[in-house]
C-alpha cells in the first residue's frame, strides 16, 4: 500500500479536510482524493463517507485506522532509527579489537574521539587473532584494530604504530640489572608463552629461533596479563608488548621490562575494514580520527 495514502487517510480520519491535506502535503486535491479511493479499493470496502462538507470514518474505517496508527508509528520510529544511524554525529561505531590493545590504545582512541563527538555510540568487541577477518566479513564490526594482517583481499589495513616487544623478567632476576637484553642471553630460561594459535606466540618463537634456541616452555596461557602475573611470581620470563599494562608490574617492583636488542622485536598495530561495503558516516568519521591521530603522533606513548 501507498504510505502517503495511509498518512492522508489518517489525517482525514483525525478531522482534516481534503483541502487541508492538499495544502499541507503540497499535493492537488484531486490527487489526495484519488489516493484515498485507491486505498479503499485495496482494502476492499469504503473507509470514509461524506457528511456535509467533511469526510467521516465508516465502521470499517474506524477499525482500520487503529492499525494504520500503529503501523505509521512503527514506520516513523524505523525511519528515525535509520536517520540516527546514518548521522555522523549520532550513529554507532562497531569496533573490534585485539584483547591486548583494550587496556591502553582503544580507550585512548574512543575517549579522544568522543570529546568532539559525544553523541556517537560504540559497540565494542574483543576479538582473537584468528577471527580478525571473520568479524569484518560477517559485518559484526565496521573496524578492527589488531596486530594481525588481514588475509582477505577484500580487507584494507592502515598501519597505526610499531610496538616494541620486551622481555619481562622478575625484578630479582640476574638479567634485571640491565635495561636491555639479547634473547640469546635468556636461552636457558623457562619461558611463559601464549597459545600457538596467537600471533604473539608465533613471533616469540621466531625471535627465539633467530637467536639460536628453542624456548623451554614452562607454561602456556591465553592472555598477556596472565603471563605478566606469573613473571611477577617468579615462574619464568615472557616476551610481551611494551605498552598497555606493562607499567603495572613495574609500579610495584615485581617485574622488569628489558628492551630486546634483536632485530624485528616489534609488532605492527593497524586498523582494518572491509572494502566490499561502505562505512556508515560515524564509523568513517572515527576511522579518519584514528588515522589522523596516528599520523600526527598523538597515540599513547610507549615506554
Amino acid at each position: 500500500m501507498d504510505t502517503d495514502a495511509l498518512r492522508w487517510f489518517q489525517q482525514v480520519a483525525d478531522g482534516a479536510t481534503v483541502t487541508m491535506v492538499s495544502e499541507l502535503e503540497n499535493v492537488s486535491q484531486p490527487g489526495v482524493s484519488r489516493a484515498l479511493a485507491r486505498l479503499e479499493r485495496d482494502v476492499g470496502t469504503p473507509l470514509l463517507r461524506r457528511s456535509g462538507r467533511t469526510l467521516r470514518m465508516t465502521q470499517a474505517g474506524a477499525a482500520f485506522k487503529r492499525h494504520v496508527d500503529a503501523l505509521l508509528h512503527q514506520l516513523d520510529d524505523g525511519l528515525a532509527a535509520v536517520d540516527h544511524l546514518l548521522g555522523p554525529e549520532t550513529g554507532t561505531v562497531a569496533l573490534a579489537f585485539q584483547t591486548s590493545l583494550g587496556s591502553w590504545l582503544v580507550p585512548d582512541l574512543v575517549s579522544s574521539f568522543r570529546r568532539d563527538h559525544p553523541e556517537v555510540d560504540f559497540r565494542l568487541t574483543q576479538v582473537h587473532d584468528e577471527l580478525v577477518d571473520s568479524v569484518l566479513d560477517s559485518q559484526q564490526a565496521d573496524l578492527v584494530i589488531s596486530t594481525v594482517q588481514p588475509s582477505s583481499s577484500a580487507l584494507q589495513r592502515t598501519l597505526l604504530l610499531d610496538e616494541p616487544l620486551r622481555l619481562a623478567v622478575p625484578s630479582n632476576h640476574p638479567l634485571a640489572a640491565n635495561p636491555q637484553v639479547r634473547l640469546a642471553d635468556a636461552s636457558t630460561e623457562r619461558f611463559l608463552v601464549l597459545q600457538p594459535t596467537l600471533l604473539l606466540r608465533r613471533m616469540s618463537d621466531a625471535l627465539c629461533r633467530a637467536a639460536g634456541f628453542e624456548p623451554q616452555v614452562s607454561f602456556v596461557g591465553d592472555d598477556v596479563q596472565t603471563l605478566r602475573g606469573f613473571v611477577a611470581a617468579g615462574l619464568g620470563v615472557a616476551i610481551v608488548p611494551a605498552s598497555g599494562d606493562a607499567t603495572l608490574g613495574s609500579a610495584n617492583g615485581a617485574i622488569r621490562y628489558l628492551r630486546i636488542t634483536d632485530a624485528d622485536a616489534t609488532r605492527e598495530i593497524g586498523m582494518a575494514w572491509s572494502t566490499d561495503r561502505r562505512l556508515l558516516p560515524s564509523a568513517d568519521l572515527f576511522r579518519e580520527h584514528v588515522v589522523h591521530r596516528a599520523r600526527s603522533g598523538h597515540l599513547p606513548a610507549i615506554n
